[in-house]
């Protein structure tokens, strides 16, 4: 599982922009890559060029060939797994299987981490996961989406890492690109449900160290989810 991307200025840039010409569908598998006119396209060196490329390569996004040159890789190699990878799919208006993929992912993981949760948190963890629940009622009631987005976050991030398990907090790379492109579409919408509840539930079991609640209630925060990513797919298709 890759790092997420954190690069700025120029390089960033030119990394974002061959990135949203793969995931708008310009640049298709296998369609070869025109180095100089890409050079000409985006105002960079070809040494630019080539660094923002690497990142794309290390990433399973691009290769290159003799006698073929740069090219568009499969979307079977693409890593899936990486933070950037997933953020810029939901960039390009992922598609309803790809929603349904990350979901059942996190049916895997989280049900069971909150069980963990329920076990093993520390006082302040518990502290940190009331924290982000009360910003996530304030942003919902002073009606800014992108505050919610951001307090969703903090609370699975506090959850995964109050599951006391090293290897599982490492998934906030991918739990919290997918959950933040979710969280854009569903919270955008002008008819998106309280979240609060659903939450207060998770961490009230949490605090009460009931780890069978605690996995149910998160199993059941899940089917709220993704209930409303199915209400939001009908709206728009």
């Amino acid at each position: 599982m890759m790092a997420v991307y954190s690069g700025r200025g120029l390089h960033g840039q030119t990394v974002e922009a061959l990135a949203a010409m793969i995931f708008s569908g310009e640049c298709r598998e296998g369609d070869g890559l025109d180095v100089v006119a890409l050079q000409e396209r985006l105002g960079v060196s070809s040494t630019a060029l080539r660094e923002a490329m690497k990142v794309l390569t290390a990433k399973g996004l691009i290769a290159a060939r003799p006698k073929l040159g740069t090219y568009v890789r499969p979307r079977s190699d693409w890593n899936l797994l990486d933070g950037d990878v997933i953020r810029w799919k939901f960039a390009g208006r992922p598609d309803h299987g790809f929603l349904r993929d990350l979901h059942e992912l996190r049916a895997i993981v989280e049900p069971p981490v909150a069980s963990l949760a329920a076990r093993r948190r520390t006082p302040e963890q518990l502290a940190e996961l009331q924290a982000a629940l009360d910003r996530m009622a304030e942003a919902g009631v002073a009606g800014d989406p992108a505050a919610v987005v951001e307090a969703d976050l903090r609370f699975h991030r506090a959850l995964l890492a109050a599951g006391g398990n090293e290897l599982l907090v490492r998934m906030e790379v991918v739990m919290g690109a997918g959950l933040a492109g979710r969280d854009r579409l569903v919270h955008g919408s002008h008819d998106s449900d309280d979240p609060v509840p659903s939450h207060q539930a998770v961490l009230d079991a949490i605090r009460a160290a009931d780890a069978a609640a605690a996995e149910a209630a998160m199993r059941e925060l899940l089917a709220k989810a993704w209930h409303d990513v199915e209400r939001l797919h009908l709206e728009t298709t």
